[in-house]
């Protein structure tokens, strides 16, 4: 059962749970040459840490500490509470919009530069000064501060009261592969509300790569942010001065988040991604409850490559977890089992140098069996196998008819408000936008389920293109290929030109077609050894992010993909280091490592497809993200229910 819920029709994973699994070596069988190793992002740790560290130190003695929610989580990861305390921090709160109870006479705030919660650290200073309360104050924004922010101090009237200073924390990295700015704002601020103030803040995160692991001999990109934020970048290496030094990745590739909404709102089936559907990853850790820890209380976990036991089933498609899970209890009781028989000699060195590590392979084992578990409960619970069928069909285009119906029923029976807008936004995606009757019925049977406050999310919605109507002209665009075989080429030609005029910003269909995201269901997909990155989306679809990386990587530019760009609104670049491109660096190891930033957040499924891609083709993917995204947390960025 565990199998058939996760799998496309067709596609199969060797039947048996207890079958031998073999690792995911197995994907890299086909690999030409090896992939690099990738650089030693640690020093970004590093670097942040003594930057904090020095600017506690500019407000000397005893202080305390208000961090902002959202930094708690990085912070942690950065500096824990021992090394604040060796720099005098007395007491930390958690910053929540409240009066203050802190005795303390020096007070230091670290936060976003917003402009809501300077409002709040400007009361605090009012009411002290209201009250003859002398307290010196420091305001720390990170990853920078904006002018909104201190014009704000000024209007309040204690611009001259506080001291501000900037923490240039911009890159915490996840994993060896993974790097995320943890700004989750950037996505609605630039794509909905079109506030710009991250470009600047993408572009110098992208310098600080640039300047500790660069130069970049090529930078490829695709987006209208992508877009600034390489101008802005170049604007800062030309400003900075220029060392030589030998580089440790070789190319940078910018792409938009909406470049390829569609991704983000399919269905994650590779464990990483369900496990941060369903448990929500966190700053690269997760709170397993009760349910998977088989004890009373709930466990935070790092979920990262030292993981063993996670580091081997993170990028497999779940059909294949249990499987590999039971092998690999088996395996385990086979390394307890040689303690029989053993002399006193044997038993010593097996205690001293393999128990640890078994122990602790089997408390991770116990883990991650936990979580399966629980993922299995919740999603056939949930009927998965219908709705991803229905995911499947929308991609596909097949039998939209019937997606309508079962997306009518999963509003009516209000089974999720978040699910039930992502299958909407889907199918307008897919369908380039809705016929008229349809966006009409369901918009209001939508709002009769989950409340008509939710109008402006469909306004939200409809100006990022995600759920749309046709217009009268975009519904012939579908026609377009049999009005060619009624009319010469010339005249469908100019026809095409006036439809295309019309169409609105979906062209997924297209798209489809032309980079064959759709991989045909000639037999079936063997998920134990899938051959292209639609096994993580159980065959049925090649994320289109990562194709576009790959066709770009293939060609080296973008040239032979006009009609792909045309479909995805232009604003492509592809550059060589060196105005004159003449400056042609031997081929490297670093030549095959590739930083791929997201703008505007990345889902694990699409690290999954990287990772992949990499493997066969013997590169090095480091993903830099403004955040780890998936659909519920678009989705709920977009979600404006005010009443």
């Amino acid at each position: 059962h565990t199998q058939q819920c996760f799998r496309k029709k067709g596609s199969s994973s060797r039947d048996s749970c207890e079958s031998l699994w073999l690792p995911s070596a197995l994907m890299a069988l086909s690999s030409r040459r090896d992939a690099p190793e990738p650089p030693d992002f640690s020093l970004l740790k590093r670097l942040a840490r003594d930057q904090l560290i020095y600017l506690l130190e500019q407000l000397p003695g005893k202080k305390d500490l208000f961090i902002e929610a959202d930094l708690m989580s990085p912070l942690d990861r950065i500096a824990n509470v021992s090394t604040l305390k060796q720099h005098e921090v007395d007491k930390l709160y958690k910053l929540d919009n409240k009066p203050i109870v802190s005795l303390c006479d020096q007070l230091c705030f670290l936060i976003r530069p917003r402009i809501q919660t300077v409002k709040w650290i400007a009361e605090i200073v009012n009411v002290d000064k209201q009250a003859g309360r002398f307290r010196r104050y420091k305001i720390i924004f990170t990853p920078q501060k904006f002018c909104a922010c201190e014009t704000v101090l000024e209007e309040q009237g204690i611009y001259g009261d506080v001291s501000t200073d900037e923490w240039a924390f911009y890159l915490l990295p996840l994993d060896d592969d993974i790097i995320s700015m943890e700004l989750p704002e950037f996505f609605r601020d630039n794509f909905l509300e079109g506030d710009q103030r991250w470009v600047t803040t993408a572009a110098r995160a992208l310098h600080l790569l640039h300047s500790l692991y660069g130069p970049f001999s090529k930078a490829y990109g695709i987006g209208r942010c992508a877009k600034m934020t390489y101008e802005t970048w170049r604007e800062l290496v030309e400003e900075g001065e220029q060392k030589s030094q030998q580089p440790e990745i070789g190319s940078v590739f910018l792409v938009d988040r909406d470049v390829d909404f569609v991704t983000s709102l399919c269905s994650q089936v590779v464990y990483e991604g369900l496990v941060d559907d369903i448990f929500r990853i966190k700053c690269g850790s997760v709170q397993f409850g009760p349910d998977v820890t088989s004890s009373e209380k709930s466990l935070k976990v790092m979920l990262n490559s030292q993981d063993k036991v996670f580091n081997e089933i993170r990028n497999e498609h779940f059909s294949n977890v249990f499987g590999f899970l039971s092998q690999k209890a088996r395996n385990l009781q086979t390394a307890y089992d040689k303690r029989r028989g053993m002399d006193i000699q044997q038993m010593k060195t097996f205690v001293s140098e393999e128990l640890k590590g078994l122990k602790q392979e089997h408390r991770l084992l116990s883990l991650h069996i936990g979580a399966s578990e629980s993922i299995m409960k919740k999603k056939t619970k949930q009927d998965f196998q219908e709705l991803l069928k229905t995911e499947h069909s929308l991609l596909e285009g097949f039998d939209i008819r019937e997606c309508i119906a079962y997306i009518e029923e999963h509003i009516d029976r209000q089974v999720s408000m978040i699910d039930s807008l992502r299958l909407l936004c889907l199918l307008s995606l897919t369908e380039n936008g809705l016929l008229p009757k349809d966006y009409r019925s369901l918009k209001a049977q939508y709002l009769q389920s989950y409340g008509t406050e939710h109008l402006l999310t469909f306004a939200n919605l409809r100006q990022l293109g995600l759920l749309v109507e046709q217009q009268p002209g975009e519904t012939l665009t579908a026609m377009e290929s049999k009005v060619g075989k009624l009319v010469n080429d010339k005249t469908a030609g100019k026809l095409t030109d006036a439809f295309s005029s019309l169409a609105k910003k979906g062209n997924f269909r297209g798209l489809s077609k032309k980079l064959a995201l759709v991989p045909k269901s000639g037999g079936e997909y063997d998920l134990r050894t899938p051959r292209d990155m639609a096994y993580i989306f159980s065959g049925a679809y090649i994320p289109l992010s990562c194709k576009l990386i790959e066709q770009v990587l293939e060609r080296d530019s973008w040239t032979g993909m006009e009609e792909v760009t045309r479909l995805l609104n232009g604003n492509e670049f592809a550059v060589t280091a060196g105005s004159n491109g003449t400056e042609v660096r031997p081929r490297t190891d670093s030549q095959n490592i590739i930083l791929v930033m997201f703008l505007g957040g990345c889902t694990y499924s699409e690290i999954s497809a990287l990772r992949f891609l990499g493997r066969e083709r013997g590169y090095k993917f480091i993903v830099v993200t403004t955040a780890i995204t998936n659909s519920a947390r678009l989705l709920e960025a977009l979600v404006d229910s005010r009443a």
